[in-house]
């Protein structure tokens, strides 16, 4: 299997060189036909891999946001922001009720995730539209991991003693994040050496790579703990490194070759493997492709709260914030788990979730080019 991953990982960018095809949308083909052929069956290591790769994306995703930058945004951007939001959960709420959805559809329509947009800028570069759906999905990632996890407690204790433990939990390391944002950035704003001593940039040990990555394990390991979603914690990290040690320009350029030539796409295959082909249907291919198109719909519609007409930057916009892979697959996981959907709408889940992927980011990158050919 390490072989397969190995010939997987090389072949990949030359593929998708040849095909213009995006990287991580044939990585995860690639993947699932290894699968299909037995080259690639399930591992614990190959398990622990990929989720790490998930939450080194999620680490890159944090580190591209400024807090201090955040804070500097205008009022009407969180507002639209929260409107948004708020848009996404009606109209998916709409959806259920006239389209004969299972409830559980209701948290998996508005379900945003930014660490695939992370992948979209590597492809395509960064661009006006693109910086502000990482904006906006930041907070909307936020809500989802929310949602996430107070499903997640309400499947396993229902309305007990133990769910409203677990919110409280929630709730206070939100704002515990909070608290230590302030005392933070009032530390570095009275001893700005600090920054400099613990990350210097340039040192022969790597101190500033050995610091990020120690906090990355270290901040997992206790959310883990406390039972949090520990998407939230990788994200958290890389949030922290960006805005407290930004003079370290190069920290960043220093993780990511890491991450997107080794752990990310390990991601990526996994996602792939879960896959089974033998199971595919036209019906199920169908359904799954009416779950993405309603997804996109909902939020490009949604994202006239931000675009008063629809254009290209209003499509490319909405359909930028409608890849929440693993967060769809770990709904999806825990609506089968405790019956709530059956094998069939999982596997249609599951096959949605990695199409979607592959649907926004072909799309994003023809839709991207008909607006550079519009500007020359």
């Amino acid at each position: 299997m390490i072989l397969s991953l190995a010939v997987i990982i090389l072949i990949s960018p030359f593929i998708s060189s040849i095909f213009r095809f995006p990287i991580l949308a044939v990585e995860i083909i690639l993947g699932a036909i290894f699968s299909f052929i037995g080259l690639i069956g399930e591992n614990e290591i190959f398990s622990l891999l990929s989720e790490t790769g998930f939450l080194y994306l999620m680490l890159l995703a944090g580190m591209e946001i400024n807090l201090k930058e955040m804070f500097k945004l205008e009022k009407k951007i969180f507002i639209y922001a929260v409107l948004f939001l708020i848009l996404m959960y009606l109209l998916s709420l709409l959806s259920v009720f006239f389209l004969g959805f299972s409830k559980i559809f209701i948290v998996v329509f508005p379900l945003v995730s930014v660490g695939l947009i992370l992948s979209l800028q590597q492809e395509i570069g960064k661009k006006e539209w693109l910086e502000l759906a990482m904006k906006v999905g930041v907070i909307a990632e936020v809500v989802s991991i929310i949602v996430l996890t107070l499903l997640s407690s309400y499947f396993e204790f229902g309305f007990t003693h133990r769910f409203f433990v677990n919110i409280s939990i929630l709730m206070a390391v939100l704002i515990s994040l909070a608290v230590l944002f302030f005392i933070m950035r009032t530390l570095f704003w009275w001893f700005p050496e600090i920054k400099f001593y613990l990350m210097p940039g340039i040192d022969k040990y790597h101190q500033d790579v050995r610091i990020a990555i120690s906090l990355f394990f270290i901040v997992i390991v206790l959310l883990y703990k406390i039972g949090i979603d520990v998407v939230l914690g990788a994200f958290v990290v890389g949030v922290f490194l960006k805005t407290f040690f930004e003079h370290n320009k190069s920290l960043e350029h220093k993780l990511a070759p890491f991450g997107f030539g080794f752990l990310i796409p390990i991601f990526f295959v996994h996602v792939g493997s879960s896959l089974d082909i033998k199971l595919l249907s036209s019906k199920m291919l169908v359904d799954s492709f009416y779950i993405v198109l309603l997804m996109i719909l909902i939020r490009i519609f949604a994202s006239s709260v931000f675009f008063r007409v629809l254009n290209l930057n209003s499509i490319l916009f909405g359909i930028s914030l409608s890849m929440p892979l693993t967060l769809m697959i770990a709904v999806a996981a825990l609506a089968h788990q405790n019956h709530t959907i059956n094998d069939y709408w999982y596997n249609v889940l599951v096959v949605a979730a990695v199409m979607e992927v592959i649907v926004v980011m072909v799309g994003v990158k023809i839709l991207n080019k008909l607006i550079v050919k519009s500007e020359k």
